[in-house]
């Protein structure tokens, strides 16, 4: 029987020394969050077959569980750890998982570091586009010290972002810097220009401890966002402004995700008037 992903943190553990950090980062996440933390590997049994012995890639698989497990010990002692290996597709048992967890972690597999790529075949950005939670992407360089960024449109989605992006900074104790873009050509009649405040002061009640700056600021919203998260210890953004369905990513959300240097957490899969974010 699997082991259950009920509210934990799940990450997926792979043979790459970038699938141990995206662990320690995950074990943190996790503690932060009061959450229990969920290994998964996916295994191949079509490849184990062709070997001589089936017993040598799965022994091999259970070595790396428990090499993630004393890695998310060092990173965060006394956290609750279960594994799980899983038959087939790593995308798809990520998927399947993230139907009851809290966040997946995973790597961004260099998108990073490649300016030009739109690399849509990337792991990261099929569970951004598909996952049913928030996803959080790794980088590979840490992140300086600087607060939590949340992009906000009015949406729904971007509500729900706002909402989660309390309980991070409130769980991790730092500051949020919420950011409303509008478009050059947006004319505004009056009735949206307290939009970015009146939504972080229904939200931000119920994080009092959480201090929170606001700006709207006119421009390009991927360019203005992706500027800000230079200086983000993490950038939340919701799957899709203005269509929050699963399967889909908005222009925004894809710009973040292949080019911010900050780990990007897109949120999705939240109803933003749940009192506990998840």
């Amino acid at each position: 029987m699997p082991a259950p992903t009920h509210g934990a943190v799940v990450v997926g553990v792979g043979g790459s020394a970038e699938d141990l950090e995206v662990v320690r980062t995950a074990a943190g996440e996790a503690a932060a969050h009061d959450r229990p933390l969920h290994l998964l590997h996916a295994f191949n049994w079509a490849a184990a077959l062709e070997s001589f012995s089936v017993s040598g890639p799965r022994a091999t698989a259970e070595e790396l569980l428990e090499k993630a497990g004393r890695v998310a010990a060092e990173a965060a002692p006394g956290l609750p750890v279960t594994d799980e290996i899983v038959e087939g597709d790593p995308i798809e048992g990520l998927i399947r998982a993230s139907d009851s967890a809290f966040l997946l972690a995973v790597g961004d597999g260099g998108m990073a570091g490649c300016a030009s790529c739109v690399p849509a075949d990337v792991p990261a950005v099929q569970l951004a586009a598909r996952a049913g939670c928030p996803v959080l992407v790794a980088r590979i360089e840490p992140p300086p010290q600087g607060p939590l960024l949340v992009g906000f449109d009015g949406s729904e989605s971007s509500r729900a972002t706002l909402a989660y992006a309390f309980d991070c900074a409130e769980s991790r104790g730092t500051r949020l810097l919420a950011v409303r873009v509008t478009e050059p050509s947006h004319h505004s009649d009056g009735g949206d220009d307290g939009l970015l405040d009146e939504a972080v002061s229904r939200y931000g009640a119920r994080h009092p401890a959480v201090a929170v700056e606001c700006h709207t600021i006119r421009g390009d919203p991927g360019a203005v966002l992706l500027e800000q998260s230079r200086s983000a210890q993490v950038t939340l953004v919701g799957a899709r402004g203005d269509e929050p369905l699963r399967g889909m990513l908005g222009a925004v959300s894809q710009t973040l995700l292949y080019h911010s240097p900050a780990p990007v957490i897109v949120v999705r899969g939240l109803d933003p008037d749940d009192e506990d974010g998840s």
